[in-house]
């Protein structure tokens, strides 16, 4: 693969519903999601592919078992970040202070471990097998320009300064600039390269634990807007207008997840 370290490569929802989700995102976000799991998931896992409009993947969802659930699983979005060694990176992670929540494994896609940073934020790190016959490929399931695609990643952490210093040591992300949210403090922006990927901000009162937060592209935010209400999700605020005039919204969907939503107004 030629996705660099610290790249947003793939991105999981954690769903006891996969038929709920599907009727739900494809409402909202215009996305199919596979009727049944994928072959190549584990043996009794029920994983299926998140497929945008243009055929192109957008992550994939994991249908949350009783076990999964009495073991404290919860429904959520997760992201997973690129290294080129993904038992050397949770060995530094851990000895940084991080947790290692799934040892290093491998799947036929790839050598993969669940870990979380010093705050509690959990993600995966990865090194992707490429598909027989693109061994040159790269992940597009993050855009900072595209609907279908997440094109937004933020954080929100009890010690802003600690996890910027974190991600800028085992990813090697930069962070540049940032805005003032008043009493919340700092909503500081961080790069991959030279492309802004998200921010980092202080964890609110309402926020349960540090956690990402993922926006994903819509092509219009009053029509996804509007069909979130319609598909039996619920929103946290009104749309609220972004740097470069789009807007912004986040929202909760049937079955407990946080999204969050980043479209044009048309």
């Amino acid at each position: 693969m030629t996705d660099a370290t610290g790249q947003f490569i793939w991105y999981e929802l954690m769903t006891p519903d996969p038929d709920a989700a599907a009727r739900f995102y494809g409402a909202v976000v215009g996305w199919t999601i596979a009727a049944r799991s994928d072959p190549a998931a584990p043996g009794g896992v029920d994983y299926r592919m998140i497929v945008r409009s243009d055929g192109g993947n957008a992550g994939g969802a994991l249908r949350l078992g009783a076990e999964m659930i009495a073991g404290g699983a919860r429904p959520g979005w997760l992201a997973y970040l690129y290294v080129d060694d993904v038992d050397a990176a949770v060995a530094a992670i851990a000895a940084d202070g991080g947790a290692v929540l799934m040892e290093p494994h491998g799947l036929p896609v790839g050598r993969m471990a669940m870990v979380a940073d010093p705050q509690g934020a959990p993600f995966y790190v990865m090194k992707p097998v490429p598909p027989e016959g693109k061994e040159g490929a790269e992940s597009d399931v993050f855009s900072v320009t595209e609907a279908q695609h997440v094109r937004w990643n933020e954080l929100s952490t009890t010690d802003p300064d600690a996890a910027i210093a974190f991600y800028q040591k085992h990813f090697g992300w930069g962070q540049e600039g940032e805005m003032d949210m008043g009493e919340m403090g700092a909503y500081r922006f961080i790069q991959h390269g030279a492309t802004g990927i998200g921010a980092v901000m202080p964890m609110t009162p309402e926020t349960p634990a540090p956690a990402w937060h993922f926006y994903i592209g819509v092509d219009d935010i009053d029509r996804a807007v509007g069909a979130v209400a319609g598909a039996g999700g619920k929103l946290l605020h009104d749309p609220m207008e972004i740097p470069g005039g789009e807007f912004a919204v986040s929202g909760i969907d049937p079955q407990g997840a946080a999204f969050g939503l980043v479209g044009p107004r048309k």
